[in-house]
């Protein structure tokens, strides 16, 4: 056990990583850390990453950093059970991904030119992932796209994988088709279905317009997060403007809400 280290100010990762030593210690640790597994761990290191991605989006630079300190923190977290297992260590996840990374930019670590768009850089980084894949022998194309990714992204990964192998819609026209017999399957459904089948049928419409958002070269995940950030504001001037009339949004109706939304838009919200 070294105390001074973890006394140390500036101790940097050695610090960290003995902190997180202490924390598991089973005689001296944390009650709680000790009783953690991967699978408890897991949801905390999904809602960081998502607390990274929300910090950088309200611009809140001075958060990120405490941000990113959170995020690296669950990294340190799930190597030290995996060394307590005796799987590997944070050193070796430093390592592999300094390789992953070492191995996939051949146009600054190798000998290939740099003269490469950033679309072609994008193909050649899909080819040389294609090429790992296959060296681990992990099975059918679809059989790495993590389960636990958003909704909308798993599905964008999904049918980016499906289309390396010839499985897509050769003009978007198609899928703008395919969109329109979706919305009409979900509008009968709604009729005479039951909700599971409701359910089955929306799933398929969002799923289309994923793809959608694929051949558009947009990133549905951003552009919902964007919608989403839209609508706050636009909701968050209807309040503001109820307010001065000295109501509050249950106290007002659809009818006036919906002109207040209109003037949002119109003022550039």
């Amino acid at each position: 056990m070294d105390d001074a280290l973890i006394h140390d100010p500036n101790g940097g990762m050695p610090r960290l990583l003995e902190i997180m030593r202490r924390l598991r210690d089973p005689q001296t640790g944390c009650p709680w850390d000790i009783e953690q597994d991967f699978a408890t761990i897991a949801p905390y290191t999904i809602e960081e990453a998502y607390e990274v991605a929300d910090a950088i989006e309200r611009a809140a630079w001075d958060e990120l950093k405490g941000e990113l300190g959170d995020l690296l923190f669950q990294s340190v977290f799930h190597a030290q059970m995996a060394e307590e297992k005796g799987l590997f260590s944070f050193q070796d996840v430093a390592d592999t991904m300094s390789d992953k990374m070492v191995a996939r930019h051949p146009h600054v670590f190798g000998d290939q030119s740099r003269d490469k768009s950033a679309e072609q850089q994008t193909q050649d980084w899909e080819t040389i992932k294609a090429a790992e894949r296959e060296a681990r022998a992990r099975g059918g194309v679809l059989d790495d796209v993590a389960l636990n990714l958003p909704a909308l992204m798993r599905a964008e990964k999904l049918q980016k994988r499906a289309a390396r192998v010839g499985f897509d819609w050769p003009d978007i026209g198609q899928v703008v088709d395919k969109i329109a017999e979706e919305a009409r399957e979900l509008a009968e459904a709604r009729e005479s279905l039951p909700q599971d089948k409701i359910a089955e049928e929306m799933g398929d419409l969002l799923f289309v317009m994923a793809n959608l958002a694929r051949h558009l070269k947009v990133d549905a995940e951003t552009a919902l997060r964007d919608a989403n950030a839209k609508f706050v504001r636009r909701f968050h001037f209807i309040e503001a403007e109820l307010e001065k009339r000295g109501k509050t949004p249950d106290e007002s109706d659809l009818e006036e809400m919906d002109a207040l939304w209109t003037r949002a838009k119109s003022e550039g919200l």
